[in-house]
């Protein structure tokens, strides 16, 4: 690939525009190599170890990849065919012409967002116990949790034989006969919020994913779709590179 100048890289990554790369790599925030740069350094993509701040920065590949964020009902399996559903989430890409596959999974009677994309690499990244960016979900539970309710679903537990990560769990409202949690994940394993429920004896009535990091739902409605913009799809690749993929040492 070309070399091209650090600025460039930076606004092509989606991270800043170029007055700010320079500020910054005249602050000594940025290196390449393992060395600080400097005003002038062209890079090359594909070969040249960049970071910010000490992380990590890596150009999306910029093949015909589809990324898309999905608004998924209930009652929809995340699944690209199964003859055994009647509705799978991908009923709802009426004008999607490009084949692309669901990131994780959210099962049927959950709702919320979801991404699919055709791009393997972002996807294992995303799905990686150990990625870095958070997954934050609206739980409704049956009547008020207590105290020790609470303590239990944010205290370390073990779910199908693994020792899960620490969930950040707090109420974002009390009604008269239920109560929505907030619940912030760094992991997803298989159906998980509601095993941690059940274990905390809390009955759940609604599920629904709000976010991945600074992805949310917005105003999208219930069963609709919208295409990632360059940025949002540079941001997921920069706070998945934790994860490994195909994360190079610098």
């Amino acid at each position: 690939m070309e070399k091209i100048r650090l600025q460039k890289f930076f606004t092509d990554c989606g991270i800043m525009s170029r007055r700010k790369a320079e500020e910054e790599i005249k602050a000594g925030h940025v290196s390449v190599n393992g060395r600080p740069a400097v005003l002038g350094t062209k890079v090359d993509p594909a070969a040249d170890c960049v970071t910010y701040l000490g992380r990590r920065i890596v150009m999306p590949r910029k093949k015909d990849f589809v990324y898309i964020l999905l608004n998924k009902p209930r009652g929809y399996a995340t699944t690209t065919e199964d003859p055994h559903e009647k509705k799978c989430v991908m009923d709802l890409l009426t004008d999607v012409k490009t084949r692309v596959y669901p990131v994780g999974r959210l099962d049927k009677v959950s709702e919320g967002l979801l991404l699919l994309t055709n791009d393997g690499e972002l996807a294992n990244r995303l799905t990686h116990p150990k990625h870095e960016i958070p997954k934050i979900y609206r739980v409704k539970v049956s009547g008020h949790p207590s105290e020790e309710q609470m303590e239990t679903l944010t205290s370390p537990m073990e779910l199908d034989g693994y020792n899960i990560q620490p969930v950040q769990v707090e109420i974002h409202d009390l009604g008269d006969e239920d109560t929505t949690l907030t619940f912030t994940l760094y992991e997803g394993r298989n159906r998980q919020i509601r095993k941690m429920c059940e274990k905390a004896g809390l009955v759940v009535k609604r599920l629904n994913r709000v976010a991945i990091g600074r992805l949310k739902l917005g105003g999208l409605p219930v069963g609709h779709y919208r295409y990632l913009t360059p940025e949002e799809v540079a941001y997921l690749y920069q706070n998945s590179d934790a994860a490994g993929g195909r994360k190079r040492r610098c």
